[in-house]
């Protein structure tokens, strides 16, 4: 009766390791949506650059 719950379990044992080692790996999460470069980013240049024009004038 010991022997046969110890074949038992260990063929249970290697039938979950099969499966869990063959299955499949989840897929990879879809790209993020990209963020546009409009005129926020232009204007933020623009003033850093009038900023940097000014203190350069001013020494």
């Amino acid at each position: 009766m010991k022997t046969i719950l110890i074949i038992t379990l260990t063929v249970l044992f290697i039938l979950v390791l099969t499966s869990i080692g063959f299955s499949q790996p989840p897929p990879l999460p879809a790209d993020p949506d990209q963020a546009p470069i409009d005129g926020g980013l232009a204007l933020l240049a623009a003033a850093g650059g009038a900023y940097a024009y000014r203190k350069l004038r001013r020494k």
